[in-house]
């Protein structure tokens, strides 16, 4: 009886736990399919809505175009790769690349420089007219002569020696590509009688380029820089030139010479020097600078020739766009040289591009090497060259049908 009571307690208490135990997990069950439920719901919070259908959709337009742009600059690399070849690799194409930013930055940058200077009312010359109204075409060189006020005979001689007039002048730049000015800025009183005899002259010959810039001559370096910074603006060429208006120049044998070098970047042509500093005051071509340039007696680094020399279209559009803080010393020459001594440039020395006057001009051409340019060294130029270069030019040109008949 004892043990049955027993017995019967158990059974019951055990009974008891069963159906607890089956309500415990049903309840746990519940309670954990809706703490599931409470974390896998994210609720939306304040000011961040879910997206509409119209948003959607503009964000579909979005990817898209991102998907786009991408899938025309990987088309881009397999038309360059397609373009290069196998030479398409490595060091090579980053060649290529750093080439292409470049040029594409020089332009842009040029493009601004052209804008900020209309907007500052500088003004605009009729070259710069025809430009924006024609396009701009390409150009083999563009040459500027280098001329004064003062130097209205040296001009004429020009013209009735190496540089072509009237319609010539004009056949020159369509059919050869070859753009050639007197280059001049403006009396320290502008529009007084030296500015309106140039206009004069100009209207009747119409081959100037006029300058933003005061002449002088210990301002030369600057006039040569405003020149390079205009004439790279207003054509496309593939070298610029720049010349005294007291040397004789043979343009078909100066074109062919350039094109040899057509292919190249930065370029800087010319008769390479390394004259001495001179500290002394007083003298020609006193550098008051002299102390930049070491001890005394040292000589400068290479430059070349300022009577005639011819830089790449690149290193014109570099000019273009630092004219602001490239630094300008005494000599022009030495100016054009500092530019360039940090830069990765290639200077050609040719001999051709500073001849003596006759006999040397004469016995090179005899011998088949035409001179590009003629004149005397101890004038820095040629001596009374308003009188004697129609005599150099019968010497040493190059007669009129080389040029017509020459293909650049």
């Amino acid at each position: 009886m004892t043990w049955k009571s027993k017995g019967g307690e158990f059974s019951s208490r055990s009974f008891i736990s069963q159906k607890w135990t089956l309500f415990l997990c049903l309840g746990s069950f519940c309670a954990g399919m809706l703490f599931t439920n409470r974390i896998w719901s994210i609720p939306e919070q304040n000011g961040l809505a879910r997206p509409t259908a119209a948003e959607t959709g503009k964000m579909n337009v979005v990817s898209d175009g991102c998907n786009s742009r991408i899938l025309q600059e990987m088309e881009m690399r397999r038309e360059t790769r397609d373009m290069y070849g196998d030479d398409f690799k490595g060091h090579n194409s980053a060649q290529a690349l750093d080439k292409t930013i470049s040029n594409l930055e020089m332009d842009l940058a040029a493009a601004r420089a052209v804008q900020e200077s209309v907007r500052s009312g500088a003004p605009v010359s009729e070259d710069i007219r025809t430009t924006e109204s024609s396009g701009k075409r390409k150009y083999l060189m563009v040459v500027g002569i280098n001329t004064a006020f003062s130097s209205r005979k040296r001009r004429d001689s020009v013209r009735a020696t190496w540089l072509p007039q009237g319609d010539k002048r004009k056949k020159l730049e369509e059919e050869k590509g070859i753009v050639i000015r007197f280059v001049i800025g403006h009396s320290a009183t502008s529009g007084g009688i030296l500015d309106r005899a140039i206009e004069a002259e100009d209207r009747k010959h119409g081959d100037f380029l006029r300058l933003n810039h005061v002449e002088g001559y210990l301002e030369l370096s600057a006039k040569t820089k405003t020149y390079f910074a205009t004439a790279v603006n207003l054509w496309d060429a593939d070298f610029y030139v720049k010349v005294d208006d007291d040397v004789h120049v043979n343009i078909a044998t100066l074109g062919e010479t350039l094109v040899r070098h057509r292919s190249k970047q930065r370029i800087y042509i010319g008769c390479m020097k390394s004259g001495p500093v001179l500290a002394q005051k007083g003298v020609r071509y006193h550098e008051p600078e002299h102390w930049k340039f070491g001890e005394s007696g040292n000589k400068y680094f290479r430059h070349a020739t300022g009577q005639l020399y011819a830089i790449s279209n690149d290193l014109a559009t570099y000019i273009s766009i630092n004219q602001n803080v490239l630094h300008k010393y005494a000599n022009e020459d030495v100016s054009i040289g500092a530019w360039f001594i940090g830069l990765d440039v290639e200077h050609i020395d040719d001999r051709r591009l500073c001849c003596g006057t006759p006999p040397d001009c004469e016995w090179k051409a005899q011998a088949g090497n035409i001179c590009v340019a003629s004149f005397d060294w101890s004038c820095s130029g040629i001596c009374r060259s308003a009188e004697r270069i129609k005599e150099v030019h019968k010497r040493c040109g190059e007669g009129e049908n080389a040029l017509w008949s020459a293909s650049f």
